[in-house]
Protein backbone atom coordinates (compact mmCIF):
# COMPACT_ATOMS: atom_id res chain seq x y z
CA UNK A 1 0.00 0.00 0.00
CA UNK A 2 1.32 3.68 -0.73
CA UNK A 3 0.30 6.93 0.82
CA UNK A 4 -0.64 9.53 -2.01
CA UNK A 5 -1.81 13.01 -2.79
CA UNK A 6 -4.76 13.17 -5.34
CA UNK A 7 -3.21 15.55 -7.75
CA UNK A 8 -6.16 15.10 -10.83
CA UNK A 9 -8.74 13.35 -12.82
CA UNK A 10 -8.30 11.04 -15.64
CA UNK A 11 -10.82 11.32 -18.49
CA UNK A 12 -11.22 8.94 -20.88
CA UNK A 13 -14.30 8.30 -23.39
CA UNK A 14 -13.70 4.45 -23.28
CA UNK A 15 -12.52 1.80 -21.70
CA UNK A 16 -12.45 -1.87 -21.35
CA UNK A 17 -12.24 -2.57 -17.62
CA UNK A 18 -15.67 -3.58 -17.60
CA UNK A 19 -16.39 -1.46 -14.29
CA UNK A 20 -19.66 0.78 -14.96
CA UNK A 21 -19.24 4.47 -13.62
CA UNK A 22 -15.38 4.07 -12.86
CA UNK A 23 -13.38 7.34 -11.83
CA UNK A 24 -10.16 7.17 -12.10
CA UNK A 25 -7.55 9.77 -10.66
CA UNK A 26 -4.05 10.94 -11.26
CA UNK A 27 -2.35 10.67 -7.67
CA UNK A 28 1.03 10.95 -6.64
CA UNK A 29 3.12 9.17 -4.08
CA UNK A 30 4.01 11.61 -1.01
CA UNK A 31 5.61 11.19 2.55
CA UNK A 32 3.88 10.82 5.67
CA UNK A 33 3.46 14.67 5.83
CA UNK A 34 1.81 14.87 2.17
CA UNK A 35 4.73 16.01 0.64
CA UNK A 36 4.61 15.01 -2.96
CA UNK A 37 7.43 12.71 -4.34
CA UNK A 38 6.87 13.23 -8.25
CA UNK A 39 5.85 9.59 -8.83
CA UNK A 40 2.62 9.63 -10.30
CA UNK A 41 -0.41 6.66 -11.08
CA UNK A 42 -3.22 6.54 -12.19
CA UNK A 43 -5.53 4.44 -9.46
CA UNK A 44 -9.45 3.63 -9.85
CA UNK A 45 -11.57 5.57 -6.90
CA UNK A 46 -13.67 3.18 -4.76
CA UNK A 47 -13.58 6.00 -2.27
CA UNK A 48 -15.43 8.81 -3.26
CA UNK A 49 -11.70 11.10 -2.94
CA UNK A 50 -11.15 15.20 -3.76
CA UNK A 51 -8.45 16.73 -5.32
CA UNK A 52 -5.81 17.46 -2.87
CA UNK A 53 -6.93 14.54 -0.51
CA UNK A 54 -4.27 12.12 0.74
CA UNK A 55 -5.41 8.40 0.35
CA UNK A 56 -4.43 4.81 0.82
CA UNK A 57 -3.53 2.85 -2.35
CA UNK A 58 -3.41 -0.75 -3.08
CA UNK A 59 -1.85 -2.11 -6.08
CA UNK A 60 -1.26 -5.00 -7.82
CA UNK A 61 -3.19 -8.05 -7.30
CA UNK A 62 -4.70 -7.37 -3.32
CA UNK A 63 -6.47 -4.24 -5.72
CA UNK A 64 -8.95 -6.91 -7.82
CA UNK A 65 -10.00 -8.51 -4.38
CA UNK A 66 -12.81 -6.44 -4.56
CA UNK A 67 -16.46 -7.22 -5.72
CA UNK A 68 -16.24 -4.82 -8.22
CA UNK A 69 -12.47 -5.31 -9.91
CA UNK A 70 -12.74 -8.91 -9.41
CA UNK A 71 -11.01 -10.08 -12.56
CA UNK A 72 -10.84 -6.87 -13.99
CA UNK A 73 -8.08 -4.88 -15.56
CA UNK A 74 -7.05 -2.74 -12.33
CA UNK A 75 -3.98 -1.88 -11.34
CA UNK A 76 -3.89 0.56 -8.25
CA UNK A 77 -7.33 1.20 -6.10
CA UNK A 78 -7.97 4.04 -3.66
CA UNK A 79 -9.09 2.15 -0.77
CA UNK A 80 -9.25 5.20 2.40
CA UNK A 81 -9.42 8.78 2.78
CA UNK A 82 -6.38 9.74 5.42
CA UNK A 83 -7.35 11.79 8.17
CA UNK A 84 -4.19 12.11 9.89
CA UNK A 85 -1.07 10.49 9.81
CA UNK A 86 1.52 9.30 13.30
CA UNK A 87 5.17 9.34 12.96
CA UNK A 88 6.71 8.31 16.08
CA UNK A 89 4.24 9.76 18.09
CA UNK A 90 4.11 13.06 15.96
CA UNK A 91 0.98 14.32 13.94
CA UNK A 92 3.28 14.54 10.64
CA UNK A 93 -0.21 15.41 8.91
CA UNK A 94 -4.23 15.68 9.70
CA UNK A 95 -6.63 16.77 7.50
Amino acid sequence: MILARVAGTVVTDRSTDGISGARYLLVESCDGAGTGKKGYIIALDAVGAGQDEVVLVSQGTSSRQTPDTDRKAVDALIIGIVDAVDEHGTITYRK
